[in-house]
């Protein structure tokens, strides 16, 4: 028989814990969020033994038990045994070998906890680098547990890890470590007093009982219990820490005595100080990081649009195919004008989705993104962020929604609450295909220098613009929002390493999946409902219309081409999705857009991307093109207004640009500010000036390009 056991996974930040998890549960994992908060939980399957198998849940990362940010209270309340979902057999600490001295401290406060605890020590390799030597037996020794030299990104000493993790599983209840310090010297009495309320627990957890008991969810008798005990006992809650701390450490510096052998760090400088010489230069590494982000966008445009126009080509040449073998009817165009126009809208975008997260992932995995965030806390200062705000806001490249969520790792409330505000505004993956197909349409495809696309430019500068006017709006809002609370910003800078392609395939291949699994369901949605608006309407019209029509072509039959082409747009403009364009017109007008644009900016607030698709089915059903080969791009750059004049001119493209870059179109992003800030009043406030300011400079730009 099987046995199966849950494993809590835990460590520091930047201790390798995420590239120990992917090693151990490959593909097999899962990514939802712990019960009651927003904060992301990563669970998979790992096969121990013939007869083991683990559940490994991923805890965020922390620097001690004593928690600050969001993230680090849940994993705290797991450890401590207050989490009611999650209850782990064993833990699995990960402790970087690099800085042995640091992670050791939340190494010894785990082992205080009687949990039963196999520690992963890696970066093995750096500690080498460094000349540090490390008595493997003789730390086991120390701490009293099993300590295995890992390399995950190898995939070296798992094997060995798995066997440890077994025998302490096949042992659990006499795998309980000793003691790492002596709890009794630090708070004696009022430590028995709460043992004899809740015996279950260990010293050192009844110590952090008496410390943070008011946010643990306990009966109000036993919470009134635990206060007198502290009141009866005098129990200072901040000296009791800082002589845990400081006992902790003279353990510490005991162990590192006898176990590891440093060299003077003033004798060896690391490639990665190099390095960072440069790429943190009060000059030159702002260069770099532009020149980064250029590259990143011309990338995006260049080397996408060979696999674009194929696939482009390909549902062209499909539709035209259908058309020929198909009987008319209406299934035929619910076939071609909507699973097929809207598959179109869909598929055709994943190249760049691929390459944004590719190159993105590339960035992470060196440890170049987080020089970003060290790199712009000046500026991010300016106006009332810090570097920690960074993160989030490149991660708003990606997608807004788990964006807003990382902002929990901003301890202080306003610089949180800031980065929450203005993050929808750095733009999405979800923008990127409007804004590939309305460039395509207005900016020629032009080549400076032989290598610098106009159209990459273009695309960076709308990245860009995002980001300005989000410095901009949070230079404003910080004047508004009457939180007082001292700032801070510490941020460990990761080594470089080279990028694990694995790591970024598979990143590639999943964020295509969710594009087009998630975004794509809603757009096939979106698409085929638009579908029926579009080819349906109030009777008394469409009924008008057809005999209208069925008599100017019985009275003038050497036109009939012509006045079909006119036949489809009258049925369009009179179908319940035209009358709804035609009802917001008066309000887009001043903006250059018609009242498709209308019907596409109402459907884009379920989600932007779902502006090709509506796009895809609008000018597929109202189509004057009755060659169903014509791709939607030329289908656009051919249609027309009333009076002859182009609908996508250059003032009207670029003005509609604009708008997507600023406007709050995503319900899933007001939904999670909501989840995150406990109140509507936040996301209502962001979609009323994100719409405000998305149609006041749109309107500008219109005006100056008209």
């Amino acid at each position: 028989m099987t046995k199966r056991l849950n494993i809590a996974l835990v460590g520091n930040p930047n201790s390798g814990k995420s590239s120990l998890f992917n090693s151990l549960t490959g593909l097999n994992q899962k990514v939802g969020n712990f019960p009651g908060v927003t904060v992301d939980k990563k669970t998979g399957s790992c096969r121990i033994s013939e007869n083991l198998t683990a559940n490994i849940i991923d805890l965020p990362g922390t620097y001690s038990l004593y928690p600050k940010r969001a993230d680090e209270w849940v994993a705290y309340k797991v450890l401590i045994g207050q989490d009611e979902e999650i209850k782990p057999d064993m833990v699995l600490l990960v402790a970087d070998a690099s800085n042995l001295k640091r992670n050791l401290l939340f190494c010894s406060q785990i082992i205080d906890l009687k949990i039963p605890v196999v520690i992963a020590l890696t970066m093995m390799d750096i500690a080498a680098n460094k000349d540090t030597q490390i008595d493997i037996a003789g730390l086991e020794r120390e701490l009293g547990v099993a300590v295995i030299p890992v390399n995950p990104r190898k995939n070296k000493g798992i094997a060995q890890l798995k066997k440890a993790v077994e025998l302490s599983a096949e042992n659990l209840h006499n795998a309980i470590p000793r003691d790492f310090i002596d709890i009794d010297a630090l708070a004696m009495q009022p430590v028995t007093a709460v043992k004899k309320i809740i015996p279950d627990i260990s010293n050192y957890a009844a110590v952090h009982y008496l410390i943070n008991h008011e946010n643990f969810e306990l009966a109000t008798s036993l919470q009134d219990q635990i206060e007198q005990i502290e009141i009866d006992n005098k129990f200072n809650p901040t000296k009791t820490q800082a002589d845990e701390i400081i006992m902790r450490y003279n353990r510490i510096k005991h162990i590192m005595q006898q176990t590891v052998v440093e060299t003077d760090p003033l004798q060896k400088t690391l490639f990665t100080e190099k390095l960072d010489n440069i790429l943190l230069h009060r000059t030159w590494g702002y260069i770099i990081l532009l020149v980064v982000l250029f590259l990143l966008f011309q990338s995006v445009f260049w080397i996408a649009q060979y696999p674009m126009d194929f696939i482009e080509w390909s549902f062209g040449q499909l539709s035209g195919w259908l058309t020929n073998v198909l009987p008319g009817g209406w299934f035929s165009d619910l076939l071609i004008n909507g699973v097929v126009a809207g598959l179109s809208g869909i598929i055709v975008f994943v190249p760049q989705i691929m390459i944004l997260f590719g190159i993105i992932t590339v960035l992470e995995d060196t440890g170049y993104m987080a020089r970003i965030g060290f790199l712009t806390d000046r500026l991010m200062r300016k106006v009332g962020l810090n570097g920690k705000s960074v993160m989030p806001m490149i991660s708003g490249f990606a997608c807004a929604v788990p964006a807003i969520m990382s902002a929990r790792s901003i301890e202080n409330k306003k610089e949180r609450l800031l980065t929450i505000m203005i993050t929808p505004l750095m733009s999405c993956s979800a923008r990127l295909p409007v804004y590939t197909i309305l460039i395509a349409l207005v900016i020629p495809s032009k080549l400076y220098f032989g290598f610098l696309s106009l159209q990459g430019l273009v695309m960076m500068a709308l990245y860009l613009l995002g980001t300005v006017m989000a410095l901009i709006v949070a230079y404003v809002m910080k004047w508004f929002i009457k939180i007082k609370e001292k700032s801070f910003f510490i941020l460990e800078l990761p080594v470089y390493r080279s990028p694990r392609w694995k790591n970024v395939g598979f990143t590639m291949v999943e964020k295509a999946k969710i594009f087009l699994f998630d975004a794509g369901r809603v757009i096939m949605v979106i698409s085929l409902l638009l579908w029926v608006l579009s080819t349906y309407g109030p009777k008394n019209k469409m009924t008008a219309v057809t005999q209208q029509y069925a008599l100017l072509t019985k009275t003038h039959p050497q036109q009939a081409a012509e006045l079909d082409k006119e036949y489809k747009t009258a049925l369009l403009e009179n179908s319940y999705a035209g009358s709804l364009g035609k009802a917001i017109e008066p309000v887009i007008k001043p903006l250059g857009y018609d009242w498709k644009i209308g019907i596409a900016l109402i459907t884009s607030f379920a989600a932007r991307e779902v502006f090709v698709g509506t796009m895809a089915t609008l000018y597929s059903v109202g189509g004057d093109d009755d060659n169903n080969s014509t791709t939607l791009t030329q289908k656009m750059k051919a249609a027309t207004r009333e009076d002859g004049t182009k609908v996508y001119t250059l003032a009207a493209g670029l003005s509609l640009l604009v708008f997507y870059v600023l406007a709050m179109q995503c319900m899933s992003t007001l939904a999670i500010v909501k989840r995150e800030t406990r109140s509507w009043k936040w996301p209502a406030i962001q979609l009323v000036y994100m719409t405000s300011l998305a149609y006041v400079l749109s309107w500008v730009v219109y005006v100056v390009f008209k």
